[in-house]
């Protein structure tokens, strides 16, 4: 099973998420979790890809206007994936991703 942990202002951004916002990223998160615990491709409605200028910084698309970026980090479980969550809110984590 991947591992997570959040990171600087994750916290803080998750916080200020509406409940209904931290439900949709939370189903997002799980579908995250059920691809890389399954090392299938991660599937297309999650739009994950690298964000532009931040070497080795990802994206995932969970609403909307929902977003989120992590970064992969050393393996806590051998074999398994570690995701480091950076931010999450609305396009504007972009201007510090």
């Amino acid at each position: 099973m991947p591992t997570f942990e959040w990171l600087g202002r994750f916290r803080a951004d998750f916080d200020h998420l509406s409940p209904a916002q931290q439900a949709a990223f939370l189903l997002a998160v799980r579908q995250l979790v059920a691809d890389l615990a399954e090392d299938r491709p991660l599937r297309k409605g999650l739009r994950v890809k690298g964000v532009q200028g931040a070497k080795g910084i990802f994206e995932m698309t969970w609403a909307p206007d929902g977003r989120a970026t992590f970064e992969y980090g050393d393996e806590a479980v051998q074999g398994e994936a570690h995701v480091m969550w950076r931010r999450v809110g609305t396009h504007a984590i972009f201007s510090r991703p």
